[in-house]
């Protein structure tokens, strides 16, 4: 075999890297693609031991706070975001999930560069944020507004560094039929995670009543919704009502991004206090690792009564 010359090598290193960059290039469209591409969302892949970290739902205290508010109505509520800010780092939690319904009507970044200054000074994760999002809605200009609203908050969420948004299916329309509604929910899903693949930021979708309240109904969406590292499931404790609330959250618990505890769980629509041992070991056995955020629902006050809640959590996780 001849020795291979400078210009042999100059040759070589060329086609080289204009193969890499050519199969690099294909790799990104592939990537690009994969939301279009007809896969079913699977579990996420995870290494290593589950792992827990503790973070506070806003909601907790949605009684006290003004929806969506003017500057003058968030000043005069019991509680703002800036103050529950504060209340997470009181009881040394690892993070703060900051539900959209609490920010103003018009948020600016000044605002966003508030909160996200705040929480790194106080050694707090934003862990996600939250929408009321409703994708059953048929086309038009309402069901746009929806979509809008969903990508803008994936914006709100890239700046501040959240990495997760909580999101909703929705309610069948009077008069329509449930897989009609299921279809455009999917579609609707499928249309934002498009979009947040650009921005890396996860959504989470929650079993939620409507057409999530069974976990065969939440499945069906779940697996429906086309292959993107950036879906998965809002593992919400409290919201099935059904005769095994426990065995349906196990059968969710593997494609969890976010978790959410609840201090009741309701089988059969009975409330009773929730198990939080259990819950927290059907995470585990799904080698779940991220956020376990309390949020808390009870009618007592939350100042008071969500404290010895977040210390059990501390114990268990």
């Amino acid at each position: 075999m001849r020795a291979m010359t400078t210009v042999d090598r100059r040759t070589f290193l060329s086609q080289s890297a204009a193969t890499v960059a050519t199969a690099t290039a294909a790799a990104a469209g592939m990537t690009a693609s994969l939301p279009r591409c007809g896969l079913a969302a699977s579990p996420p892949a995870r290494n290593g031991k589950p792992h827990f970290k503790l973070s506070l739902a806003a909601y907790s205290f949605n009684k006290y706070f003004a929806r969506r508010g003017t500057p003058e109505q968030i000043a005069g509520a019991k509680m703002n975001l800036k103050q529950f800010i504060d209340f997470c780092a009181e009881w040394n939690l690892d993070g703060t999930e900051l539900t959209s319904y609490y920010f103003p009507q018009v948020v600016t970044d000044e605002y966003l560069l508030t909160l996200k200054e705040q929480t790194f000074r106080l050694g707090l994760d934003i862990s996600g944020t939250a929408i009321g999002n409703d994708f059953c809605l048929p086309g038009g200009d309402a069901r746009r507004q929806q979509l809008q609203m969903c990508r803008q908050w994936i914006d709100y969420a890239a700046f501040l560094g959240a990495p997760v948004i909580r999101i909703f299916a929705g309610q069948v329309p009077r008069g329509d039929r449930d897989d009609d509604a299921v279809a455009r929910c999917i579609d609707g899903i499928n249309q934002s995670l498009e979009y947040a693949a650009t921005k890396g930021v996860s959504l989470a979708l929650e079993n939620h009543g409507g057409i999530t309240s069974t976990v065969d109904q939440m499945l069906k969406i779940v697996k429906g919704v086309e292959a993107s590292p950036w879906f998965g499931v809002n593992f919400d404790s409290g919201n099935f009502r059904t005769a095994d609330p426990y065995g349906d959250l196990e059968r969710i618990a593997p494609y969890a991004i976010n978790a959410q505890i609840k201090a009741s769980i309701a089988p059969d629509g009975k409330s009773q206090p929730a198990d939080y041992a259990r819950i927290l070991d059907i995470l585990r056995r799904a080698n779940y690792r991220g956020y376990v955020v309390l949020e808390y629902e009870e009618a007592d006050d939350p100042w008071t009564s969500q404290p010895q809640h977040l210390d059990r959590l501390r114990e268990l996780v």
